[in-house]
């Protein structure tokens, strides 16, 4: 079933497994039947696609991938769960069997024991839910919420809760005559860049902070609301500061 949903056949060379579904076996085709759509074909190797794949086939069969390659991340991780508490003088020994890395095992059922099969959201990553992993449940629970409702990616989600965290913490004041120590190699670099840019090394230094900036608060975009507005342009205070860049 999962083979034919994601419209991916097992080749010659696949293991198949017993405890998994496995495709169903297509009717023979009858004649005046439409054209056959050619289909991606799995093996235990590699995979091989039609020449002639429209695109949206193979963005399709990229999907359906990746949401496999999650999956079995729960699925590894409810294994391992199983072995241990069923088999725990024996389960040490079907991991070396099957010839997977202990510790990235465990990391899966460390994740998969904080999650019970009903409270995981199909709509997120694993890795979504690895991130929050550590939390008592109702945080859990606010969080996947918030990144289901949001839409966001892992890198947002990781980037809303490192702003959640710091936003009771006193942030030092800014010293705008502080210094940027840097090595003399990179300085050279950056003169190089202005120049073939064709520009004021001071503005190609001011151009490439601002896009910099603007690039990590596009990430947090999707914050909730008192983080501060993304992709803002630059502050104007009441006169230009000097910053100094030393060599």
């Amino acid at each position: 079933m999962m083979a034919r949903q994601a419209g991916l056949t097992a080749g010659p060379q696949a293991s198949p497994a017993t405890d998994l579904p496995q495709p169903s076996v297509r009717p023979p085709r009858t004649a005046g039947a439409g054209p056959r759509r050619e289909q991606v074909l799995t093996t235990k190797v590699g995979l091989q696609m039609p020449t002639g794949m429209a695109y949206d086939e193979w963005e399709r069969a990229g999907r359906q991938l990746a949401g496999v390659l999650d999956s079995s991340c729960w699925w590894l991780g409810d294994w391992l769960r199983f072995g241990k508490d069923h088999y725990t003088d024996r389960y040490q020994r079907g991991i070396r069997a099957v010839g997977l890395s202990y510790q990235t095992l465990r990391n899966y059922a460390w994740v998969a024991r904080r999650f019970d099969i009903t409270r995981r959201r199909s709509g997120l990553s694993f890795q979504h839910h690895a991130e929050l992993a550590s939390m008592p449940v109702p945080e859990q629970d606010l969080w996947l919420d918030r990144a289901e409702q949001r839409q966001w990616t892992t890198k947002q989600l990781r980037s809303a809760l490192r702003a959640a965290r710091q936003g009771d913490r006193p942030q030092p004041a800014a010293d705008p005559n502080r210094l940027l120590q840097l090595p003399g190699s990179r300085l050279q670099w950056w003169h190089k860049a202005a120049e073939q840019a064709g520009v004021d090394f001071e503005q190609w230094v001011t151009a490439a902070l601002d896009s910099a900036a603007a690039s990590a608060l596009e990430e947090l975009s999707a914050v909730p609301a008192g983080r501060g507005p993304a992709g803002a342009a630059p502050p104007e205070g009441p006169a230009d500061l000097p910053v100094a860049i030393g060599a």
